[in-house]
């Protein structure tokens, strides 16, 4: 029989295994809907029909002081070897991506229909699924990645470890300024998909922050010219 002060060392160890869960538990839960609202995490967004049974959705959003016509440029050129993702240049080529964020618009950019091919890394691709000029783009992991593993067009061959939407909504906010939104939505195409994805996710919360930073930041400085940017 425990006495006294084992049931207090107890209690104490069963708190803070509690504690340390649910501190975890809320990270992830923020880091999901960094910057979002409420409305934002649950309402539908292009992109969302590409994987409606997704079991990992991620919403971020960020407020940028330039109309959206001025805001998308810098989306739509997204991608390895073109204008990059505005994130962690250097983090993301340890992994081999030769990524280099541009800090100009281009103009053989700025132009994609559904089907291109959008790299992650030079051997990883999405596939634009949907692209509204001005007002959305959607990346789809499976078809592309299944193809580069040699399985059938437009559908997540067993090779493929999990599928997966990638979602940038621009939106005009009130006066002058846009709503940037991106979601992300994530698949299970096995029982180990799970692991990958939760540490993919948590990746990409760190990424994806510096990223809509990034934009913003760019988008800004195009409109007041006199501002700093932090690269």
């Amino acid at each position: 029989m425990l006495r006294v002060p084992g049931l207090i060392k107890a209690g104490a160890l069963v708190g803070g295994v509690a504690a340390a869960g649910l501190s975890v538990w809320t990270l992830r839960w923020s880091a999901m809907r960094w910057g979002a609202t409420t409305g934002e995490t649950t309402e539908p967004l292009p992109g969302d029909q590409v994987l409606p049974d997704a079991r990992l959705v991620a919403t971020r959003a960020i407020t940028i002081d330039a109309p959206p016509d001025r805001v998308w440029p810098w989306v739509v050129q997204i991608g390895q070897g073109r204008a990059g993702f505005y994130s962690y240049d250097a983090l993301e080529n340890l992994v081999g991506c030769d990524i280099h964020s541009a800090t100009r618009i281009v103009e053989s950019w700025q132009h994609l229909e559904v089907g291109d091919r959008v790299r992650l890394h030079p051997q990883v691709a999405l596939e634009v699924a949907s692209v509204d000029p001005g007002h959305s783009l959607v990346l789809h992991a499976g078809a592309a990645m299944a193809g580069s593993a040699g399985g059938s067009a437009g559908a997540a061959a067993p090779s493929v470890p999990y599928d997966f939407t990638w979602a940038f909504v621009v939106r005009r906010h009130p006066g002058l300024t846009t709503r940037l939104i991106v979601r992300e939505r994530y698949a299970y195409v096995s029982p180990a998909s799970v692991i990958l994805i939760e540490s993919v996710s948590a990746a990409s919360a760190v990424m994806s922050r510096k990223m809509l930073r990034g934009i913003r930041d760019r988008a800004e400085r195009a409109m007041h010219p006199g501002s700093a940017m932090v690269l």
